[in-house]
């Protein structure tokens, strides 16, 4: 087989062989596949299954275990972590047999996520069907995807030998790199089916008020990845107090303000409950100048945080319900995918000067 360089695949113009509109239709079912792990990424660190699978094992690991004694290695295998030593000591092979499920999915669905961008880039370039000035950005989409499953062993290996969870700091990469691929994915769909409709478009660009509530989002999704690391979604099963206070009374700062910001699970939790609002303010800001070209976005928009929301508190108040836990992940990348929508359609490059100011105003 022919290896084909990015400046190759860069080369296809938007005429001839170029098929903008296929390659954004592959993107889009890239990027569900996308959003599908983080679901079940997040059904993986609720269950505690995320540090079943000890080795990784890029090709082999392909097979779960198909026999008893095969079980019984990969169960032994895990007795020797610290999870399982301070936390499961006395776990059955049966119980092992679960939590190992949803990690291997989880790895599963990596692989596939990874065939299915591999698979179909190859054949776009070299059919030369990739526009003109958009195989540099498939390659460093590809590129992410691989480090990704970096990342994810990166993370797992955190807490095989003195932890008995992940780090929370290699947990938010994870899942930060994982957004970010997403949205990337849908940002360069948007480009190609604009290309589609107009041979003449460009790519959108990133607005200072998109750059804005992206930098808000952010700062909300990390310390929501935080909450999880730590299990700070347990620290209060009340709303809109904490423990009978609007302020943790409980919070830990012998060890500094920086150390309790990052590590203290009562403050963590407080941050993350009212950042909310901050992310909502600066979305419905986005969201009504949206409105002026596109109201279907600004729908999408509110409905997304608005739901999100509902289901922080609900999550709460639940002590963490696995369902209600697993639906707050999943609103929260549709948020991310409805938020790249929206700052994609602010930025068109292509759009008229009335449209433009109309969405400035």
């Amino acid at each position: 087989m022919n290896s084909v360089s990015p400046a190759r695949v860069s080369t296809a113009q938007s005429h001839g062989h170029a098929a903008p509109s296929a390659i954004a239709n592959w993107l889009y079912g890239v990027a569900l596949l996308v959003f599908v792990m983080v679901v079940v990424g997040g059904i993986t660190r609720l269950t505690e299954s995320g540090l079943s699978i000890t080795e990784w094992n890029v090709v082999t690991g392909i097979l779960p275990p198909l026999s008893e004694a095969a079980w019984v290695t990969e169960f032994e295998k895990y007795k020797l972590i610290p999870e399982y030593t301070e936390i499961n000591a006395g776990m059955t092979l049966a119980e092992f047999k679960n939590i190992f499920f949803w990690e291997y999915v989880h790895r599963l669905l990596g692989r596939l996520v990874g065939v299915a961008f591999a698979l179909p880039f190859l054949y776009f370039a070299v059919r030369r069907a990739i526009p003109q000035g958009y195989g540099w950005r498939l390659t460093a989409l590809f590129a992410l995807g691989g480090l990704q499953g970096a990342v994810g062993w990166w993370m797992v290996s955190s807490g095989l030998s003195e932890r008995t969870d992940v780090s929370h700091f290699r947990l938010a990469v994870h899942l930060l790199n994982a957004l970010f691929i997403m949205a990337g994915l849908i940002w360069t769909a948007l480009d190609l089916k604009a290309l589609a409709r107009d041979p003449a478009s460009r790519p959108a660009r990133m607005t200072g008020l998109s750059l804005i509530v992206i930098g808000v989002l952010f700062v909300q999704l990390l310390f929501g990845a935080w909450v999880a690391g730590l299990n700070a979604g347990y620290a209060a099963k009340s709303w809109p107090l904490m423990n009978g206070s609007f302020f943790p009374v409980d919070v830990d700062w012998s060890q500094g303000v920086l150390h309790a910001l990052t590590y203290d699970p009562f403050l963590l939790h407080f941050i993350h409950r009212w950042w909310a609002f901050a992310a909502v303010a600066a979305l419905v800001v986005m969201g009504r100048a949206v409105r002026r070209v596109d109201r279907r976005i600004s729908l999408a928009i509110h409905t997304a945080f608005g739901v999100q929301v509902l289901l922080g508190i609900a999550t709460v108040m639940s002590s963490v319900d696995l369902h209600l836990a697993v639906l707050h992940q999943a609103v929260g990348a549709i948020l991310v995918a409805t938020t790249a929508w929206g700052a994609h359609r602010l930025g068109q490059a292509d759009r008229t000067p009335e449209t433009a100011r109309a969405a400035a105003a």
